[in-house]
């Protein structure tokens, strides 16, 4: 596994983890420091989540692993176990949560760690531009040059105001549940009272969003995804991190992403999320990392970085056909 060009404080590789992942079970963005991402998400407060557990339980609200046995996943169990050893010891008291899904874009190989639910932040806008495209579809028409306009804002500099106005557009929480129904999610729900930076998701539910985005039997239209693709691929200099560690060049090198970050006003500690599409020696690879209760927004991004390595290096590690199998 390549090391990532951050310095990643309080990191060790958690080989104990192992053991319990072999029955493959699951137990508004803020200014950051100088040099990180400059917009602000709201909500920064602590209100509830909808239907979807509490901050921090790290209890799964339906014990289950939804999404986790999809058939395109062949040896999961195994790769999961090669993910669990190979991701970052998380030191605190309690330490930050975690959840990772990995999956090549053909579907040929995946992994998965982790089944709680946390914040989405500014991944969100990613899922509200699929459902404005969704609905422009559905009326037979294409963005207006003002959608286009805050679709581009809201995605490459994570506008706030911009995904306001879009999520309104959309029909605000229902009709983000009623896109995602159509797009596949089946452990997502909005956020209450128009906080969408609270909408609650997994890991292995952001590779469904994903999947919609890339895929071939999707409700989006092919110049749909690709309008998505294209904004992802463009963000802006200072928000390339994340998932982009995991990818050929890093952040300079083949990626989509969109990225996710806030500070939990009760606790003041951090989320700080990463999903998107990375290509590595060639082959591309869809992966999403969604984490909570970090002491700092640089804390945060060394461990998104490192879990998204980690599951680049459990798929690849496990791609070889096996004798015997």
């Amino acid at each position: 596994m390549r090391l990532s060009r951050r310095i990643r404080p309080a990191l060790m590789v958690n080989a104990a983890l192992a053991s319990s992942l072999l029955a493959v079970t699951a137990a508004g963005d803020s200014v950051p420091p100088a040099g990180g991402p400059q917009a602000v998400e709201r909500p920064v407060d602590d209100l509830g989540a909808v239907g979807a557990g509490t901050e921090g339980s790290g209890v799964s609200p339906d014990g289950g692993t939804s999404g986790r046995s999809s058939p395109y996943v062949p040896s999961s169990t195994v790769r999961d176990a090669l993910l669990a050893q190979s991701l970052p010891r998380l030191v605190g008291d309690p330490p930050p949560r975690l959840s990772v899904a990995v999956t090549s874009l053909d579907g040929e190989v995946a992994a998965a760690y982790g089944a709680d639910h946390f914040d989405t932040a500014s991944i969100v806008k990613v899922d509200i531009l699929a459902a404005l495209l969704l609905k422009a579809q559905d009326e037979g028409r294409e963005l207006t040059a003002r959608e286009r306009l805050l679709a581009e804002v809201m995605i490459q500099r994570s506008d706030n105001d911009a995904a306001d106005e879009l999520w309104l557009a959309i029909g605000g929480g229902a009709g983000l549940d009623a896109a995602n129904e159509r797009l596949g999610l089946v452990a997502t729900s909005a956020g209450p009272a128009g906080h969408w930076g609270l909408t609650q998701t997994t890991a292995v539910d952001q590779l469904a969003l994903l999947r919609a985005i890339h895929g071939a039997r999707t409700p989006l239209h092919a110049d749909s995804q690709a309008y998505i693709r294209e904004l992802m691929a463009t963000v802006v200099p200072e928000q390339r991190w994340g998932i982009s560690a995991a990818a050929d060049g890093g952040a300079d090198g083949g990626f989509e992403l969109k990225n996710g970050w806030l500070p939990r006003t009760r606790t003041g500690l951090w989320d700080v999320n990463s999903i998107g599409r990375v290509t590595v020696e060639g082959r591309p690879y869809l992966v999403a990392v969604v984490s909570d209760g970090h002491l700092s927004w640089e804390a945060g991004v060394a461990v998104v970085e490192a879990a998204a390595e980690a599951a680049l290096s459990a798929v690849r590690a496990d791609q070889a056909p096996r004798s015997g199998v």
